[in-house]
């Protein structure tokens, strides 16, 4: 074998084919689409990481091990996947900015964190940025050498066993057809199935319920990798567990589009208030998302078309601190402005006063806690106590104010993402129910099963598709370097021909 094989060109893919290559191996990637970054690119709130050179700049006094805590009490149930995903973040994101030139000095705290540890850059999208860092430098190495090779819209169709019933290979079709083989150890960094709504659909097996919603997955997240390795024999795990995002954003000229765009959950944790057609809050805004999507449909939304939408408002000081999603949402028509309540409250029919009322106890919430942290007659989300009814803690960009200009959107939940997928070590070697290893074939990104567990929490995703990318990449390379020298002292032994690769 003379290869290290990754399908999926996303941030997962990438990571893992830059990490092989780190460590002397070639690489191709295989992609199905007529270009890379896969559903990495509409990441939009950040990567998470502990102990990084940007939390140190900015004195932010955080661990791996208090990541790790916030990981499992958000829904992760693997200690050991837990422990590589937290304890591996803070070297993942340095490796971005380091190895790739990518700005991500701004860090913001997220639903679910005890810390701000979610890192983005100061423009464009930090998923785009980051996909894009590592897709360029891919595409370069492959133009100017053979270290990499790149086959776009090229799908693969089933993965290659040798008699022992290691993967050494996988089979695929290119856009005109062309059946062919490549053959080496197998990175699996496909995605989920979000958006696998065909006739053998994983969505419709494991979350029929689910089915109906919309999802900000693109077509191409169908379970692929998935299927192939259930018909090698690699098992799966938690596929039921399928995360609804609160906050898809609706477009006013078409609420019931299937595909939707996501409001990042950035604009709640630089502030942004979720509101009802009554004007009042009714969750803290920064918990689990399904916590916050469950208190969505408990309440009353705008109607637009079929669908329900609540309010996404943030002040003027929470739009300029994340300025270019707002640019960007209005641009797209999914955000309006306006220069203050009573011109939106009249745009959306929504009592001015009730809204007023909102802000102003809202204000006197933050004041308290601010003056009082430990004494609120609630308990708080993440633990210990606050003064706001729904366990609202962290408070950013106060006080509202009525006559403030704001960015306003509505949002409704959406299919978001599958933290169901292959069953890895932490290694991220795809395991066999029995427990067993399924040799020369590996996992990274949204198609690896249980990180997660029942719920991830914001700014995870893209650092698993790094830290598990490079994990991969490593135990890829490794397997590939011993198979050539037990290949090349077999030669030496004189029995190279008897070997299965």
């Amino acid at each position: 074998m003379q290869q290290v094989i990754v399908i999926g060109g996303g941030l997962g893919g990438l990571s893992a084919a830059h990490t092989a290559m780190e460590q002397g191996c070639k690489v191709v990637v295989i992609d199905k689409n007529a270009f890379f970054g896969g559903n990495s690119t509409k990441a939009t709130s950040g990567i998470n990481g502990a102990l990084t050179k940007s939390q140190r700049a900015l004195k932010i006094d955080d661990s791996p091990e208090i990541f790790a805590e916030d990981t499992m009490r958000g829904g992760a149930s693997r200690p050991d996947l837990v422990r590589v995903l937290c304890g591996e973040s803070a070297p993942a994101v340095d490796w971005i900015v380091d190895k790739f030139g990518i700005d991500l000095s701004l860090v913001s705290r997220l639903g679910g964190h005890s810390m701000p540890r979610t890192h983005r850059g100061k423009e464009r999208f930090p998923g785009m940025t980051i996909t894009y860092g590592l897709m360029e430098k891919l595409e370069e190495i492959a133009e100017s050498s053979d270290r990499a090779r790149i086959l776009l819209k090229t799908k693969a169709t089933k993965l290659l066993t040798d008699r022992e019933g290691n993967v050494c290979g996988c089979e695929c079709v290119s856009s005109d057809g062309k059946v062919f083989q490549e053959h080496g150890p197998v990175v699996i960094a496909t995605g989920g199935f979000g958006a696998d709504f065909g006739a053998d659909s994983l969505l419709a097996k494991h979350r029929p319920d689910l089915a109906h919603l919309p999802t900000t997955n693109g077509d191409h997240c169908t379970g692929d990798g998935l299927k192939m390795t259930m018909a090698v024999g690699g098992d799966m795990v938690d596929l039921e567990w399928v995360q609804v995002h609160p906050t898809g954003l609706i477009h006013p000229d078409e609420p019931d589009a299937k595909v939707k765009f996501l409001a990042a959950e950035a604009l709640r944790g630089v502030g942004g208030l979720l509101i009802d057609i009554e004007g009042n809050r009714f969750c803290n805004e920064l918990g689990r998302r399904d916590y916050v999507t469950g208190m969505m449909w408990k309440n009353k939304g705008i109607v637009l078309g079929n669908t329900a939408g609540f309010f996404l408002c943030l002040n003027s000081l929470a739009s300029k601190e994340i300025a270019w999603h707002c640019k960007h949402y209005k641009g797209r028509g999914i955000m309006k402005s306006f220069d203050n309540m009573a011109a939106f409250a009249k745009h959306y029919n929504v009592p001015l006063a009730n809204i007023d009322k909102t802000f102003k106890e809202y204000n006197e919430i933050a004041e308290k806690q601010k003056k009082d942290p430990d004494n609120g007659p609630y308990e708080a989300y993440g633990g210990g106590k606050s003064y706001d009814v729904w366990g609202k803690k962290f408070f950013t960009n106060g006080p509202m104010d009525v006559n403030d200009a704001f960015h306003v959107a509505i949002v409704t939940p959406v299919i978001h993402y599958c933290m169901g997928g292959m069953r890895i070590n932490d290694d991220a070697e795809s395991l066999r129910a029995n427990g067993e290893v399924v040799k020369g074939l590996y996992s990274a990104g949204e198609a690896a099963g249980g990180i997660h567990g029942s719920n991830r929490l914001g700014g995870n995703s893209l650092l698993d598709c790094v830290v598990f990318g490079r994990v991969s990449g490593r135990s890829a390379a490794r397997y590939l370097t011993e198979a050539n020298i037990k290949y090349i002292e077999a030669a030496k032994s004189g029995t190279a021909a008897a070997a299965k690769l």
